[in-house]
């Protein structure tokens, strides 16, 4: 018996420290933006945490996690340490809440250029949502989709891709690496 105890506490130990992320698309969270790569069809999943006035909670809204698509649509697991450099977020602050709402704004450690701004509203319909925007080719967009051509030595481009404003059309922009 001691032994059996003495090998779940080794497993436990060794296997590593457990990164902290939400619950994926929980009640209490609204998806913001993807990150799709050519490597496979798994996708990284950003989401903001909001309070019952659809508000971001608490000081640091934002985090990410894995959708293993590749093993079935409602598999997820979290984003490991070693993958917080091309997934993390470098900073987030909250800017404002009200009654109705609330505004956010991020940085990913991968595009620290790109800042982007997460605005949490109630909609006509009463639920709450959530829009992501970046600066797209010039102006700004409401990002949806993050797209990571990979090449043997690293990143050959990535794909910006986000809805006009107006919503009239989608907004693409190619960073070369």
């Amino acid at each position: 018996m001691r032994l059996a105890a003495g090998l779940v506490l080794l497993v436990a130990f060794s296997a590593g420290p457990t990164p902290v992320v939400a619950e994926p698309e929980s009640p209490a969270s609204l998806p913001l933006f993807s990150i799709a790569k050519s490597e496979n069809k798994n996708q990284v999943q950003y989401v903001v945490r909001i309070d019952a006035t659809c508000a971001p909670a608490g000081t640091a809204p934002l985090s990410s996690y894995w959708r293993m698509l590749e093993q079935g649509p409602a598999q997820t697991a979290p984003i490991l340490p070693r993958e917080v450099e091309a997934y993390g977020l470098a900073s987030q602050v909250v800017l404002a809440r009200d009654a109705s709402g609330g505004q956010a704004r991020a940085v990913l450690n991968a595009l620290p250029s790109r800042p982007v701004t997460i605005e949490t509203l109630r909609g006509p319909d009463g639920t709450c949502r959530a829009l992501a925007t970046a600066l797209i080719a010039g102006g700004p967009a409401h990002l949806f989709n993050v797209y990571v051509r990979l090449k043997w030595d690293g990143v050959d481009y990535v794909l910006l891709q986000g809805w006009s404003m107006d919503g009239s059309h989608v907004v693409r922009e190619k960073l070369l690496r």
